[in-house]
């Protein structure tokens, strides 16, 4: 097997909690849209995955969201959308 360089990343909350993630350099790079550092990169994979699975969880359930589980995806569609300069369905072309 090829050795593959990795790079990590530490994770750190308001409360002080971390954690690290460590991954393929090559695949930081692939993701990075020129000139990111790694913690952006990461940062961005991880707003994608979270507006994903609350779109996911609020959309595509079943039964109708609750106002809680609305408000949540409205602000994490605000955020994304501040970050990437974009609405979730632009980037993703799952617009409904």
């Amino acid at each position: 097997m090829t050795d593959v360089e990795t790079a990590t990343v530490r994770i750190e909350s308001e409360d002080g909690a971390t954690d690290e993630l460590t991954l393929p350099r090559e695949l930081i790079d692939m993701v990075d849209e020129g000139g990111q550092t790694d913690a952006e990169v990461v940062a961005d994979v991880a707003m994608l995955s979270f507006a994903s699975r609350v779109h996911h969880l609020v959309a595509h359930s079943e039964g109708d969201p609750d106002e809680e589980m609305q408000a949540i995806e409205g602000e994490t569609m605000d955020r994304f959308e501040e970050r990437f300069g974009m609405t979730f369905g632009e980037a993703t072309g799952h617009d409904h």
